[in-house]
């Protein structure tokens, strides 16, 4: 994302210069093509009948069965799907670049796996950068637009943006825990006392994820290698959050704050750090009673 900037500085000059109605004529296309966006994930959503039963722990690592007994209470119905309305900081340069400011409403899918993330940059006074991260149907894809009319990023289609994407989906799935229990295609396995790896795939995609937690049993950390665009190359690159501010939210003990970084050789390259504003979750209806839970599984 880092080269995108310099497209979007070089054609500000066009907006600033009193182009307001062309501006909203593109803010008003750009929310239509993203509510099409948001359909076509909706369609994808699986209805199933499901709610937390610490049997399904049985046979997770220490760790992991600890987080899900701190962030979930017997009964808990599974999520369906969130909306999540994020704001704070951007970066998109290097690390001496500023910090703008930046707005976000997401879209998830529990399962399959899947967001529509839009987001407004302000650059300026007058200038705002749309952009839309999505990973539906095992198809990553990212759009920017300045003002929503004059394009500065598109990229779309390759394995490393679906790798991306879908590693950006399970460390943000904290905000829906039910989404992080075991199940065909997702997986567990112990690193040590305090942290474990997730393992999950989707459309033959596998990623994979480590996840350190606090004495609370909450998750405060996640590493994974993930791909960033270097002048136009994907280049696999030492990746991590932090979270924090757990609080108890329909239930589910989750994050409401983060910080997103690059681990580079020259340093730690912090690129977006906000706040949840408002979260929605749909549910699935509750198991029926005497239904037996689907089973833990965790690598050997």
């Amino acid at each position: 994302m880092a080269g995108w900037i310099k497209g979007a500085v070089a054609v500000a000059g066009l907006v600033a210069g009193g182009a307001a109605g062309a501006a909203a004529l593109g803010n008003r296309k750009w929310s239509r093509t993203t509510a099409r966006a948001v359909e076509g994930l909706a369609r994808r959503v699986r209805t199933r009948s499901a709610s937390f039963s610490p049997a399904l722990l049985d046979g997770l690592p220490h760790p992991v069965a600890r987080y899900f007994e701190s962030a979930l209470t017997p009964g808990q119905p599974f999520v369906r799907s969130a909306r999540v309305e994020h704001s704070g900081e951007f970066r998109t340069g290097g690390l001496e670049d500023p910090w703008t400011d930046f707005h976000s409403v997401q879209h998830f899918t529990a399962d399959p796996p899947g967001f529509v993330w839009d987001a407004r940059i302000r650059m300026g006074p007058l200038l705002t950068v749309r952009v839309r991260d999505c990973y539906v149907g095992g198809r990553g894809s990212m759009t920017g637009r300045l003002a929503g009319l004059f394009p500065v990023v598109d990229q779309q289609g390759t394995p490393e943006l679906a790798a991306g994407a879908l590693i950006r989906w399970l460390a943000e799935a904290a905000w829906f825990p039910t989404a992080l229990l075991p199940r065909p295609g997702l997986a567990w396995e112990a690193i040590d006392d305090s942290s474990a790896r997730a393992t999950l795939s989707d459309t033959g995609i596998e990623v994979s994820i480590d996840c350190r937690f606090g004495a609370a049993g909450e998750i405060v950390q996640l590493n994974a290698q993930r791909y960033r665009d270097v002048d136009g190359v994907s280049v696999l690159t030492p990746w991590s959050v932090d979270l924090s501010d757990h609080a108890l939210v329909k239930g589910m003990r989750i994050p409401l704050r983060g910080e997103v970084a690059w681990l580079l050789p020259e340093g730690r390259l912090g690129y977006w750090r906000g706040r949840i504003d408002k979260i929605e979750h749909t549910f699935a209806r509750p198991a029926p009673a005497g239904v037996a839970p689907q089973r833990a599984r965790a690598h050997p």
